[in-house]
């Protein structure tokens, strides 16, 4: 049996038990984006919150792409969440090559480079990463700018995260 039939089966299980309150408007009150890396999977433990409290926003790297842009906008305009946290991780695997390399690397294993370039947003320094991204959401004109935005990183070996924080711009 795959593993996506084993799913199946399990979501009869889950149905005849599920809570039919859980069917209404989703009101939560902070978004993460954070990765798509399992290892994050388990946010309200790990922030110690209700999921009901929690958009989740998962995406590679976590890059914000003007996708996650887009949902970052609903999830406070329309959803009303009131925070931002951006969610980095030690030891992400989007730090362990480069687009040029992903795409050289598939363009030859396939046989086809017609997709190429793609963009991966692979980065190389969790810290500057974080940063950057911030700036991202705290630039776009569509976030209310009383929406706190704010990143950090999970340390996969102890479980802690810390906050980064964002270097102050000098006036020139």
């Amino acid at each position: 049996m795959s593993l996506i039939d084993k799913a199946l089966e399990a979501n009869q299980a889950y149905a005849k038990t599920y809570d039919r309150k859980l069917g209404a408007r989703p009101t939560p009150k902070i978004a993460v984006v954070t990765c798509m890396d399992p290892r994050l999977s388990d946010l309200p433990e790990i922030l110690g919150m209700p999921q009901a409290d929690l958009d989740v926003i998962r995406t590679g790297g976590p890059a914000v792409t003007d996708d996650v842009l887009g949902e970052l906008i609903v999830s406070n305009r329309v959803l009303g969440t009131t925070e931002i946290m951006l969610l980095n991780h030690t030891g992400c695997g989007f730090t362990t090559f480069t687009d040029e390399e992903m795409n050289a690397k598939l363009s030859a294993s396939t046989g086809d480079a017609s997709p190429a370039p793609m963009r991966f947003f692979s980065y190389s320094d969790p810290e500057e990463h974080t940063r950057e991204q911030i700036e991202k959401v705290r630039s776009h004109p569509w976030i209310a700018k009383d929406v706190p935005v704010r990143g950090f990183i999970f340390d996969v070996e102890t479980g802690l995260i810390r906050e980064v924080g964002v270097l102050q711009r000098s006036a020139t």
